[in-house]
């Protein structure tokens, strides 16, 4: 195997010798090498794929779905009016509460048959973004 001396030019190291520069090349290689080492396998869509994953990627909370038990608001608003009561039973498509946002009054309906179990927010109350406005059984 022939190498030329100037395809390995290093800074800082002496290019006239051969050795030099294959040790320069060497910790180079090492050096890329280092960073594959670290590259984990990720599925998106049953494809695997071979890449770095970030800390903030690692340490991200998992999907969860949903729980239909619980009803938050979905935008910040006011409390109008609240429609059902505690141990009254519910089916789905009934109308739980109306919340003010945004100048438009939004009927909250509920998504499951049950009863409904607590309501931690009382008429006139302004909710945030999130907020549990009702629970049920």
């Amino acid at each position: 195997m022939y190498l030329k001396t100037s395809q390995f030019r290093c800074p800082g190291r002496n290019t006239d010798s051969l050795h030099s520069d294959l040790h320069c090349t060497a910790a180079k290689l090492i050096k890329i090498m280092k960073q594959f080492e670290n590259l984990e396998i990720l599925n998106i869509n049953t494809s695997l794929y071979k890449t770095r994953l970030g800390r903030k990627f690692r340490n991200r909370q998992p999907y969860k779905p949903a729980d239909p038990r619980i009803v938050l608001s979905f935008i910040p608003g006011t409390i109008l009016d609240i429609l059902v009561q505690p141990g009254q039973a519910v089916s789905r498509g009934d109308d739980l509460m109306i919340l003010d946002a945004m100048k438009m009054q939004n009927q909250l309906k509920c998504k499951m048959d049950g009863k409904v179990k607590r309501i931690p927010v009382k008429k006139g109350d302004k909710v945030s973004k999130g907020t549990l406005l009702l629970e049920m059984e």
